[in-house]
């Protein structure tokens, strides 16, 4: 119950201060490491981003499957 109260005020705190520096203040508290999480979910971005670029054919690609060609879909 303790930890649902603490919880609550910090996220009533953030909504009435600059909630970046409530946040990382409680982080620093409870002995939370932003950076390795930034660091984790920047990798984790990266990772989607280029699985997204490689399943995407380019567009030329798809215009000569099709029959087409560049020019005549512009």
């Amino acid at each position: 119950m303790g930890s649902v109260l603490v919880e609550a005020t910090i996220l009533y705190m953030s909504t009435r201060h600059n909630p970046a520096q409530v946040l990382h203040e409680a982080a620093t508290v409870y002995k939370v490491n932003t950076d390795a999480i930034a660091l984790k979910v920047k990798q984790e971005f990266t990772a989607k981003e280029k699985a997204r670029a490689e399943k995407k054919p380019p567009v030329e690609a798809t215009l000569a499957k099709k029959g087409g060609s560049a020019k005549k879909a512009a």
